[in-house]
């Protein structure tokens, strides 16, 4: 039987048409419980574990068994005639897992948009639909495959029809072929169902003859030959185990009558309808999105086993017409000049490629291919470049008047910089598009764009989500003219990416967002990331000690607490103390046991009898926990103080769907700012050598103000025109109390329900947060409500619009696309309407700050400042003082991010100064 595990896709022989058939409910639990504590969802709090394993199990068998057919059966729900005939049949079966519910429709949406047959038959098992398939086919000459969880399909196993079942989850497979079935059970497969009937199944919950298991089963059955036999002839049975079955008879009779699977179903379908067919691909790309499924791998085994890839493939004799004439030169030393002006000097927009590398403000040039509005592209290795070229390469790289087209230019115009390049002109960067017309998307991969939306392959290994293009070259005697063709085709690809990305642009009305805010913007962000901010590496080299120094003395606290050592470190280890040594309340199941993490350890900490040793142990175990992590962010930060002593993070502006900025390399989004400890990482951040002082600029209540010019409300906009405490003044309304009697408790609750409504905070989140009950949560925001009615009536309003237009809006336009506001799923519906509510106002909120900065940035050209904008994060700007200008750029910091956007409740700019970050703060 070794030989039965291997997968058989050489076993084809001939033109024999080979059907897969798949049993959808079995594989689909099986790949549930499978990746159950993967914790994968969407932002709408939809699970994803089963589609994605169920996915991911398809494409692998797919690949090793390469069927000409394929077609996947599903059960309709529990009751079918088998419940008619035995109402118990299946009825031990547990409840289905509420992070199951839904799976199984996304699963069949996947499947549908890779153009496979899903069948399911009202009365029916799925296991009854695959028997009368895969019967029907094998008697029209095809080989048979059937992919199932349930042994009860064994029975259909012959020479032309195999069983493969899972092993392990869904990532091995055995092959039951009939001798592989009668090596396991010593019969035969059509013997199988009158074995199962005497054995009984308790997943059935099918009984079985007491005092009877599989081996005294199978022996019967060999003795007898049959079950009709046996039956015929229990009187011959001997012994206690004769009795049993001669009192359970009408029991295994049914059993026997239950377990035959029905050949003869009456469906839609034969055999040759479920042909494979090409993939929609813009549908399966517009599922997979939906389902935030963003691993480039994953995709890539999904367009590996698409047909219509594979029939492209099999026609061509040569290389695959790409559908577009490319007229394409390797220039050589002097050459680079002429080309560029008799093809890329006009008004048509060319398509810019570079080949290098870039990170940490810098970067390097290699080559550069060019893909010109003429039809023509061209490639020069930029180590090669005489003075004339180099010269005209200047030239047109910094002519505003030149439109390019560019991929993720960031990073381009930063290794051009290096090499003394300036890059303008861009009229369009492709992963800046994407990003507007698929804000829920992750990736924005060269290659996998230009498969969306040109329908064509580019042989790119698109590093990540850098955009940085590795050339995939291997193989090639001429490596260097390869890289030069790859290189051409990828600038050719993304001119005519940029193209399409227009259309949809314009049809969602954000191509003034890419051309007036996103574009500008990533010059400045180019800037700031190229300039930097100075670092003192000396006193992160002592905190970096002192923290170390905590998370020693907590490991030691922890270790006094419960009497010996034990590594903090492992989950398993803190399990057996928490679960085992203390006996402590029991958290959330998880594969390993009950979880150890930070939440799992605060609410253990909350719980009413918890005492010493216990208590000690646990803040012990806390406070061992936030000093390693704030250990790690000071070592993340030494790790990136480059020669220049300066910290050059990266900005993304295509990872947040509501518009936001991010960092990354370091992440300097994520340092506290509120506890002590986040504010001695920030005095780390200094001003540099040449320069007076930071300066921080950000917005006071930015959420709260646009959710009242939003909602329009006139006593909330009031509040702010008041001048006095917002939060006390609003408390005081909703309260009924003069704003001197508004006490601390009364303003904490105010605060927390204005900024939660301000995030879609739900009266259970509010419960949670300000720890009183849902009851009195809804209360309060009932009062709030019957104060500040507009706010409510807005609120009601954005997500019934949202409901009707699929989006949301921010006040420039920026568009968050919403499908789930009307699924059938109430914990996805119910997600996106908390986004609905968020997205408008955090969104706008990114919005403002764009353009701010870009306000900002053009003030600092145009007033001949010498002082730069260094750093943005959430709604702050850090920005280094040249000597003598701090009162001028204080002035015009507030003209310009005060007169960003004109809300009804203005905007309000508070400004700091000092010689560290957080010295500077306010």
């Amino acid at each position: 039987m070794a030989s039965t595990d291997a997968p058989q896709a050489s076993a084809r022989t001939g033109s024999r048409p080979r059907l897969l058939l798949l049993d959808g409910h079995s594989l689909a639990y099986r790949a549930f419980y499978a990746l159950k504590e993967a914790s994968m969802s969407t932002a709408t709090g939809q699970p994803t574990q089963a589609v994605y394993g169920f996915t991911s199990m398809l494409a692998n068998v797919l690949r090793d068994e390469a069927p000409t057919h394929l077609g996947v059966a599903f059960d309709v729900s529990r009751k079918s005639f088998r419940t008619d005939r035995f109402p118990d049949y299946k009825a031990n079966r547990s409840a289905t897992p509420d992070e199951f519910k839904g799976q199984v429709e996304l699963i069949v949406e996947v499947l549908e948009s890779m153009g496979i047959t899903t069948m399911r038959v009202e009365g029916y098992e799925a296991d009854d639909v695959i028997a009368t398939v895969s019967t029907k086919a094998a008697e029209e000459g095809y080989e048979v495959l059937i992919l199932t969880g349930d042994r009860d399909s064994l029975q259909l196993v012959t020479p032309d029809i195999t069983v493969l079942y899972p092993m392990m989850g869904v990532s091995k497979l055995h092959r039951f072929t009939p001798d592989a079935v009668e090596e396991k059970y010593q019969l035969t497969p059509q013997q199988y169902p009158d074995f199962a009937a005497l054995r009984g199944d308790p997943s059935d919950n099918l009984p079985g003859i007491p005092g009877v298991g599989e081996k005294t089963a199978a022996k019967w059955i060999r003795e007898f030959g049959s079950f009709q036999e046996l039956v015929e002839r229990a009187d011959e049975v001997k012994g206690k185990a004769g009795q049993n079955l001669r009192d359970h008879l009408d029991a295994v009779r049914l059993n026997r009558e239950l377990t035959e699977l029905v050949r003869d179903v009456q469906l839609d379908v034969v055999p040759a309808d479920l042909e494979r067919k090409p993939y929609d691909r813009p549908a399966v790309e517009q599922v997979l999105d939906a389902l935030e499924f963003r691993n480039s791998g994953f995709r890539d085994r999904l367009w590996a086993v698409d047909p219509g890839a594979a029939a492209a493939t099999d026609e061509q004799d040569g290389p695959a017409d790409p559908g577009f004439t490319l007229e394409t030169t390797v220039l050589g030393t002097g050459e680079l000049a002429a080309w560029l002006a008799d093809h890329a000097a006009g008004s048509g927009r060319t398509g810019l490629a570079v080949d290098g590398t870039w990170g940490r403000g810098t970067g390097t040039v290699a080559g550069l291919a060019f893909a010109a509005a003429d039809g023509t592209a061209a490639y020069v290795d930029a180590t090669a470049l005489d003075e004339a070229d180099d010269a005209a390469l200047a030239a047109w790289l910094a002519d505003p008047e030149r439109p390019k087209a560019v991929h993720d230019c960031k990073g381009p115009m930063l290794a051009l910089k290096a090499h003394g390049w300036d890059l303008a002109g861009v009229t369009s960067d492709t992963a800046l598009g994407a990003y507007l017309v698929l804000p829920g998307q992750r990736s924005f991969a060269l290659e996998t764009l230009t498969h969306r939306f040109l329908g064509r392959e580019l042989k790119l290994d698109d590093a990540a989500d850098s955009g940085q293009l590795a050339l995939d070259v291997s193989g090639d005697d001429d490596a260097e003219a390869a890289k030069g063709e790859a290189l051409m085709l990828a600038a050719r690809a993304v001119v005519d990416l940029a193209a399409e990305l227009d259309k949809e642009l314009e049809s969602r009305g954000a191509l003034k967002l890419l051309q007036d805010m996103e574009l500008p913007l990533t010059t400045v962000l180019a800037r700031m990331e190229r300039d930097g901010i100075a670092a003192d590496r000396a006193y992160l080299d002592t905190l970096e000690a002192q923290f170390g120094a905590a998370v020693k003395q907590a490991t030691e606290l922890a270790h006094q607490a419960i009497g010996h050592e034990f590594n903090l470190g492992s989950p398993k280890q803190l399990q057996e103390i928490l679960f085992g040594e203390l006996n402590l309340p029991k958290t959330k199941k998880i594969k390993t046991g009950y979880t150890t993490d930070a939440d799992a350890l605060t609410w253990l900490a909350t719980q009413p009898g918890i005492a010493a040793p216990a208590q000690d142990l646990l803040t012990a175990l806390l406070r061992h926990r936030d000093q390693t992590r704030l250990r790690t962010t000071v070592e993340g930060l030494v790790k990136t103080i480059t020669d220049d002593g300066r910290i050059h993070t990266t900005f993304n502006q295509t990872v947040a769907a509501t518009g936001r900025l991010s960092s990354t390399d370091p992440n300097l989004q994520n340092i506290p700012i509120r506890t002590e400890e986040g504010r001695l990482i920030r005095r780390s951040f200094v001003v540099g050598e040449g320069y007076e002082g930071l300066l921080t600029a950000d917005y006071s209540q930015i959420e709260l103000r646009i959710m009242a010019h939003l909602s329009g409300d006139e006593a909330l906009i009031e509040a702010f025109e008041s001048g006095e405490d917002l939060h006390n003044t609003v408390a005081s309304a909703v309260f009924g109390v003069p704003t001197s009697q508004v006490d601390a408790e009364m303003r904490r609750k105010i605060k927390a329900m204005s900024y939660g409504l301000a995030y879609g905070l739900s009266a259970f989140g509010l419960s949670q947060q300000l720890d009183i009950t849902p009851e009195e949560a809804r209360k309060l925001m009932s009062t709030y409500f019957e104060r500040f009615g507009g706010v409510r009536d807005y609120l009601r309003a954005v997500v019934d619009e949202a409901r009707q237009t699929g989006y949301t809006e921010t006040v420039f336009g920026r568009r968050r696309y919403l499908p789930d506001l009307t699924s059938d799923n109430r914990q996805r519906r119910e997600m996106a309407e908390r986004m609905a509510l968020n997205a408008p106002i955090q969104g706008s909120a990114a919005d403002i700050v764009k353009v701010a900065m870009l306000g900002v940035d053009k003030a600092l050209r145009d007033g001949g400042f010498a002082s730069r904008i260094l750093l943005q994060v959430h709604d702050e700007l850090v920005l280094e003082v040249a000597p003598g200008e701090r009162s001028r750029l204080e002035e015009m910091v507030r003209r310009e991010m005060g007169g960003a956007y004109p809300l009804r409740a203005p905007l309000d700019v508070s400004v700091g100064f000092g010689a560290t970050w957080e010295d500077a703060g306010h």
